[in-house]
């Protein structure tokens, strides 16, 4: 049986119990969850990278929800907004190549 202890999706452990399989659970600290969802995120894109598929795409966008929402991040959509008008997006699709 595979082994695992991460940070999951709030239902997990319903489905879990749902389909008689065996666990343990607690609540992860601030510091701890922060970790974790770094941690998930770089998981999440990962395998967003590997497969390019919708769903993994909305994974990624579920982790960052959840980070926007620690005090640290919280200000995050007004800093891209900031860096938008600064330095643009990537609407034009500009590829550059030279040499560092």
């Amino acid at each position: 049986m595979a082994s695992y202890n991460k940070l999951v999706r709030d239902k997990i452990p319903e489905i879990l119990d749902k389909k008689g399989v065996s666990y343990e659970k607690r609540i992860a600290d601030d510091a701890e969850f922060k970790a974790e969802l770094i941690k998930k995120l770089t998981e999440e894109c990962a395998e967003f990278a590997e497969a390019g598929d919708l769903n993994e795409l909305a994974d990624v966008l579920e982790v960052i929800s959840a980070l926007k929402t620690l005090p640290e991040y919280t200000d995050v959509l007004d800093v891209q907004d900031k860096k938008r008008l600064e330095r643009g997006g990537f609407a034009q699709k500009i590829i550059l190549k030279g040499e560092k």
